[in-house]
């Protein structure tokens, strides 16, 4: 505890640059405390390097007086430092004189001599400097490793009772962090109950609410059912001992509520309990959703419940501050701490860094690691290119080795995203504490250590959809329009399920990937139960096994569904026969085997973690059990196989079921109140650009107008208008909270902004400053004034200036003439004209409108490339749905590359997103390709693709077959040119002047001339022989218009050729 304490204050009080501590505090907390004298930077080593003996004695003195005879002793140390020598000349002079013991050390600050490179490397990455900086903070030496005890005695021999005291101290030590029991913090009782008793009337009161709504919509149900599992699962939390666990979960979730703060209905295998149902912790029936309690609380294994909360990613700070205030404050309720590990990408680009390799080449290098890569171990089994990329050079070879040697440590301390620890003493009691980087304490140990300790642990995560959801509701009511009441929606409504079964689940909690689209459509879900099973179904394991797929052609009839048993068919029957939630394999050992439900758990956790010895176990218990129930030795075998094989892929129905409701409610928003919902998506992912324009591309889909941001309409967030989304204030690059409430606020208590000069007169300019006022004009949020953004660029200083001036006027005068008086005074201004210039060029419109906002609002890169992807392309994002599967189209558009993929034969490939101006669609671009285009991908820019359209229901990709820049489509794919030759104009020497420039350009173009005879007559098409084929370059078309006149040549594109039709060499399965 002491220790503890020190540690504690140390890092929350004493802290700069490091953790700190002084004798002062050290007198109350020195009780059994071991202390030593420390290393070359320790209070006694430095004063005898600076030759102060009197005073090292004295320091001396002290500590042994405070520690006590036997438990302060000086350190000796042989590591190869010329001041460590001075040291261990005055410390057994010490020793003599003052009888303080000695004891041999040696600092470890890594495991073995050959490290000691690595971690000069780690120092530079732990403080951004590079390995080549002579100046850089490092040690002179590298003996500070763990030596062996043949070590020790080699180098301090000539102190064996030195060493031996070594061996002393570490048998002196007896720190145990052993858990004894849970310290539950106190929860006021305040109307004189006991803890058990108030948990039993409040669980008991929720269950009375909850059972007459249930009754109401479902009035078939068995009653009794219900009241026997209340009180059972009441009999089995206190025979635990967890009602404080429970009262304490349901206090803050109920508080989150009154303030207003959405709570998730349920997270995990909390969803299963009725009790939690009851109390509000939870809002889904378990007993209708099949859900088990001993999923959430084994009564045969006591450990702690674990009910993980969702909140509003708004609202989670202040239920964490509720708790904080309500059990005790910060020195009873804090978070809990996180290490971030240097990864394998990332630390290959730190030791990168650290060693000056360039950039570009550890980007390189970076880029290759497959995501799916658990370390730099499996990345260069699965990808042996790396390790030829990285022994091209020395540098490289280097970065490769002391990145293995590094991957794995701590990089950070930060605080985890949702642990939080509640205690009934004071926490440093049971483990040290620590100041976070933005102030907050948070625990030294982590979330392991931390409940190891005995402490309770409660998860508050902040939730976005749940941000999203509570938006939503507040715009529809701001559009005067009822909001559902979302806990009570009918699960079977037609226009949700219409919109699931179209795969329109963009914004979808959940349901909004390209791959779990492609599922939905596969799978047309149809009730709730179908949504459940939907959040379970898209992961590896049920996808890989094939689980998904017998699961999608069960449902629609395409393959039967047998059973083993009858018995199964009531346990399976919503899954089709497959095995697809941990709980159906709990009910088939409870129903065929004779297992407790408590058993049940023990073998779900076998399967699910694949212990083998555990698994042998219940193959017995469970062959035994069958037989007594008379059921076939076989037939029971195969089944056990089946559920070891699938069993493992189960997913836990709780929290699918719980999930799938928020799902469900996303859904039915999205399809009912789509501009609500659309701009409530855009509000919650507005400071991310490509998330802000999935959704424009979304309202696009939708045919819901999105207007651009004006400082007279636009609110902070996103907002509705005439069933438009008008664009929000806060999604503008550099325009801060503080700017945009002083121009929303201004603007609703004066009216609308008439210039630029205006608005600065009016907006608080130390919030809105020039930065902010820049990203207005740019995006054209100014518009609406009536100015071009060009005069606005071109006089903001003189504006800025001029509001300033105004402003002080105003203040100035109502301090001098109206001190007294109370009356408000209005200046008049003389607002400067705006010089006469042209506005931007629509480029740089366009590009400055990105730069403000991160993507294009009133225009597009490709309507300068117009003419060509017309010439060029056949198809567009929108006319692509009506395309058929498998065919070979072309498409243009602004190309981006989102993820670079290792093929297991160690081949690159890219998948991209190709936009145009009306949408965007996946582009999948194999090695093959990839190589052959790889240098200019890396660009964002405008290209034309030839690719093959895979669709499959209502999800569209693209698989490409040839990639060209916009700006080389002519000279690349031009299969003719065509040459306009007016009779009418040119005489027929004309031909002569042509023929020679022909020749001068010779390429793989047809050359045709269209000669226009006259209005009377059809035009003719020549076509010149192969010899006069030409090339479509721009020096070319430069001659022949010198010659026959401006806009008088142009290329013809060749079709589209369909793909001769190979065995698929791509699919979900081989892309890893």
């Amino acid at each position: 505890q002491n220790l503890c304490k020190l540690a504690t204050t140390a890092s929350l009080d004493g802290f700069y640059h490091k953790p700190r501590i002084d004798k002062h505090l050290l007198a109350p907390h020195c009780q059994g405390l071991i202390g030593l004298s420390a290393c070359l930077k320790g209070e006694i080593p430095t004063l005898l390097r600076a030759g102060k003996t009197e005073a090292a004695d004295e320091a001396a003195r002290f500590y042994l007086e405070l520690l006590g005879e036997n438990n302060f002793f000086l350190e000796v140390q042989h590591n190869g430092i010329p001041d460590q020598e001075i040291v261990n000349r005055g410390i057994p002079e010490m020793n003599r004189r003052l009888s303080i013991p000695m004891v041999a050390t040696n600092d470890c600050h890594y495991l073995s001599r050959g490290d000691a490179k690595a971690h000069e490397i780690l120092l530079c990455i732990q403080t951004g400097d590079t390995f080549d900086n002579v100046d850089r903070f490092k040690f002179d030496s590298d003996q500070l490793y763990f030596k062996s005890r043949h070590e020790m005695a080699d180098s301090l021999g000539h102190f064996p009772d030195a060493i031996a005291n070594t061996k002393l101290i570490a048998d002196m030590c007896e720190v145990d962090f052993g858990k004894k029991t849970y310290h539950f913090p106190r929860y006021d009782l305040g109307d004189g109950l006991s803890e058990d008793e108030l948990f039993k009337k409040l669980a008991m009161e929720g269950f009375e609410e909850r059972l007459a709504k249930i009754k109401k919509k479902r009035p078939d149900i068995d009653e009794q059912v219900y009241r026997d599992r209340i009180k059972y699962e009441i009999d089995i939390i206190l025979k635990m001992g967890f009602p404080g666990y429970f009262l304490i979960v349901a206090d803050f979730i109920s508080h989150a509520r009154k303030i207003g703060v959405p709570v998730g209905p349920g997270r995990g295998s909390a969803a299963g309990s009725m009790v939690a149902y009851a109390m509000g912790i939870t809002a889904l029936d378990p007993i209708e959703h099949g859900l088990i309690f001993e999923r959430f609380l084994n009564p045969a294994r006591i450990s702690m419940p674990d009910i993980d909360v969702d909140f509003c990613i708004e609202g989670r700070e202040q239920v964490y501050d509720y708790t904080v205030q309500r059990y005790g404050g910060p020195e009873y309720v804090c978070q809990i701490i996180t290490f971030g590990k240097l990864k394998a990408k990332a630390v290959i680009r730190d030791v990168g860094r650290a060693l000056g390799v360039p950039l570009s080449e550890v980007d390189e290098v970076a880029k290759m690691i497959p995501d799916t890569a658990k370390n730099l171990k499996k990345a260069l089994d699965e990808v042996p290119a790396i390790r030829d990329k990285c022994l091209e050079t020395e540098a490289k070879t280097q970065m490769l080795e002391v990145a293995m040697l590094l991957e794995g440590l701590p990089r950070h301390a930060s605080t985890h995203a949702a642990g939080v620890v509640v205690s009934d003493k004071p926490l440093c009691e049971y483990l040290p504490l620590f100041k976070g980087k933005d102030g907050e304490t948070i625990t030294q140990f982590d979330m392991n250590f931390t409940e190891k300790q005995g402490l309770v642990k409660f998860d508050f995560l902040g939730l976005r959809n749940l941000t999203v959801i509570k938006n939503c509701i507040a715009l529809i009511e701001k559009q005067g329009k009822t909001p559902p009441d979302l806990l009570h929606l009918d699960y079977s409504d037609q226009k949700t399920f219409e919109l699931l079964q179209n795969a329109d689940t963009t914004g979808v909690f959940q349901l909004e990937s390209s791959g779990m689209k492609e599922l939905i459509s596969r799978l047309k879900p149809a009730s709730f139960s179908d949504i459940v099973a939907l959040v379970a179904l898209y992961r590896p394991g049920p996808l890989d096994s094939g689980m998904a797929d017998n699961y999608v052609e069960r449902k629609h009839g395409r393959e039967p569904v047998v059973y083993l048993f009858p018995e199964l068919e009531p346990i399976l029957e919503e899954t089709y026969g497959v095995i697809l939630y941990q709980e159906q394999v709990m009910k088939i050992a409870g129903v065929l085997a004779n297992y407790s439900m408590a058993q049940a758990d023990g073998l779900r956790k076998a399967m699910g973690k694949k212990i083998a010895a555990m698994m042998e176990e219940h193959r017995t218990l469970f062959m035994k059990g069958a037989q007594e129930n008379g059921h076939d030795s076989q037939k029971t075998e195969e089944l056990f196989n089946l559920m070891e094989k699938f069993g493992g892929y189960g997913f836990n129905k709780s929290h699918s079921a719980a999930y799938a409701l928020i799902a469900f409610q996303t859904a039915f928003l999205k399809a009912h109140f789509p501009v609500e919902f659309i701009a409530a998506l855009m509000t919650s992912e507005r400071s991310n650009s490509d998330a802000v324009l999935k959704y424009m591309d979304e309202c696009k889909a939708h045919n819901i107008k999105v207007l651009p941001p004006d400082v007279n309409e636009s609110d902070a967030f996103f907002n509705v208008d005439n069933d438009c989304i008008r664009f929000g204030l806060a999604a503008i690059k550099g325009v801060g909270e503080a700017a945009i409430e002083s121009i929303v606020e201004n603007c609703e208590k004066e009216g609308e902004y008439t210039s630029l000069y205006n608005f600065c007169e009016r907006v608080n300019l130390s919030k809105a400053n020039k930065k902010v006022l820049e990203a207005l004009i740019k995006c054209g949020a100014l518009d609406a004034t009536g100015d071009k953004r060009a005069q606005m660029m071109a006089v903001l200083e003189d504006a800025l200036d001029h509001g300033s001036r105004i402003q002080k006027e105003k203040a100035d005068a109502q301090l001098d003439l109206f001190a007294d008086s109370g009356v408000g005074i209005c200046l008049p201004s003389n607002i400067p004209r705006m010089p006469d210039m042209d506005e931007w060029e629509g480029k740089v419109l366009l590009e400055l409108e990105k730069e403000a906002l991160g993507f294009y609002i009133t225009g597009h890169p490709m309507d300068d490339y117009a003419d060509i992807i017309r010439k060029f392309a056949n198809v567009n994002t929108v006319t692509l749905q009506d395309v058929e599967d498998e065919k070979m189209i072309r498409i243009g558009g602004n190309l981006k590359v989102q993820k670079i993929h290792k093929t297991k034969k160690g081949d690159l490939m890219a998948f991209c997103n190709l936009e145009d101006q009306y949408s965007t669609v996946e582009l999948v671009v194999f090695p093959t390709l990839y190589a052959r285009t790889h240098t200019f991908l890396s660009q964002e820019q405008v290209v034309i693709v030839e690719a093959e359209l895979q669709k499959k229901e209502n999800t569209v990709k693209l698989l490409g077959e040839a990639i060209v820049p916009a700006t080389q489509a002519e000279t690349l794919w031009a299969a003719g040119i065509v040459m306009q030759v007016d009779a009418q104009q040119h005489k027929p020497d004309v031909f002569d002047q042509l023929k020679p420039v022909i020749e001068r350009y010779p390429g793989n173009c047809v050359s045709l001339f269209n000669i226009h005879i006259n209005a009377g007559h059809p035009d003719v098409m020549v076509k010149l022989s192969d010899e006069y084929k030409s090339d479509a370059c721009p020096g070319f078309f430069q001659e022949i218009e010198t010659i026959l006149g401006p806009g008088t040549i142009e290329t013809r594109c060749a079709p589209v050729k369909e793909k001769v039709k190979k065995k698929k060499r791509w699919s979900q399965k081989q892309v890893t």
